[in-house]
């Protein structure tokens, strides 16, 4: 088994699965709707006809898309009238399912270009962790849950799948990684902005006391893998490879890079708001007393998000879907034994380019 570093997966479940199932993501954006309308209001805007960019950075599959975008073509539709267009850019990596974004973007009765033939959609299959547009090409960027990925796994961790289940040298190797992950991501985007340009990003986080909140969740899939294991289903050896590149970072993390002055590559920052999120499946099942939809919502949202990423570390990749469909099965039964709540943390952004 090697230890050495490999390129973090981070990418959803394909066939919609994610569009399903990721409620969690929707809730955490929706928080900062008002943050992007207010961005949009304030976003230095040139006189003439030239197309205002908007850049969706980690779109996905775009069903969590379509209710940012529309906010943000609003507030710009009062400034620049009907007829100049706006080129909104959604931007994932080369491995997301495209098929279901274009479908998204055509025919979902609320795509954010209903009645608005000036308004011109398109996709770009790139790591946000390399140069995306050109310098100084976008108005107003959105990042919604997709800067929680790390560009690279530093480490595999021992027993577990998850950072920051990791201590000592372990979790500071991806201390160190999200931390330079962080300062790439924003300076990219820096040079991406246009002067007068705003950048909002919004993320899952830690809150003060350094919970997340999926804590239970996670238990519970690293206790499956471990059964997986002994039934036979993985290896001993492909379970010690599965590991998340993913890290939710506390407030100080995300502000370490800038100045006294709040400055960073000419970012500056407007707004930096911790936010609690109620999980929606356990409201419900205060309300019915499913068991089973609450434990069937709980796995869908892990599914869709999650095992794709522990799934590339198998050796025969046509084990997945039945490495899939056992971990989900697994799961709802162990989260239908003992229901808790996922009431997460969400970390919201605004950061204006500066001369």
């Amino acid at each position: 088994m090697s230890n050495e570093p490999k390129r973090s997966h981070g990418v959803m479940e394909g066939g919609g699965s994610y569009n399903r199932h990721a409620r969690v993501p929707a809730g955490g954006g929706n928080l900062a709707l008002q943050y992007l309308e207010q961005a949009a209001r304030d976003i230095t805007l040139e006189g003439g006809d030239q197309p205002v960019v908007i850049a969706d950075y980690g779109s996905s599959q775009g069903k969590n898309s379509l209710a940012p975008m529309r906010a943000a073509i609003k507030a710009l539709r009062t400034r620049v009238g009907a007829d100049r267009p706006i080129s909104v850019v959604h931007v994932d990596q080369a491995a997301n399912d495209f098929n279901t974004l274009f479908d998204v973007l055509h025919s979902d009765p609320e795509r954010y270009s209903v009645d608005d033939p000036n308004i011109f959609p398109s996709a770009i299959g790139r790591s946000f962790y390399g140069s995306v547009f050109p310098r100084q090409h976008v108005h107003l960027g959105w990042s919604s849950y997709a800067a929680v990925w790390l560009s690279r796994i530093p480490m595999l961790i021992p027993d577990h799948f998850m950072p920051f289940a990791s201590n000592g040298d372990v979790r500071k190797a991806f201390e160190r990684q999200a931390a330079d992950d962080w300062k790439l991501f924003l300076s990219l985007r820096s040079s991406e902005l246009r002067v007068g340009g705003r950048l909002v990003v919004v993320l899952p986080a830690f809150n003060d006391e350094g919970v997340t909140g999926f804590e239970p969740l996670f238990k519970h899939a690293n206790s499956t893998l471990a059964e997986m294991v002994s039934e036979g289903t993985i290896t001993d050896d492909e379970c010690a490879r599965m590991v998340l590149g993913s890290y939710p970072r506390r407030r100080s993390e995300l502000l370490q890079p800038f100045n006294a002055d709040g400055r960073f590559c000419s970012l500056t920052i407007e707004q930096c708001e911790l936010f609690g999120l109620p999980d929606a499946a356990w409201t419900e099942y205060e309300r019915d007393a499913n068991r089973e939809l609450l434990a069937s919502r709980h796995a869908g949202f892990f599914r869709s998000i999650f095992i794709p990423s522990l799934a590339s570390a198998l050796t025969n990749s046509a084990k997945e879907r039945v490495f899939a469909d056992a971990m989900e099965r697994k799961l709802v039964r162990r989260m239908v034994e003992q229901p808790v709540p996922f009431h997460s943390f969400v970390q919201t952004m605004v950061l204006a380019k500066r001369d």
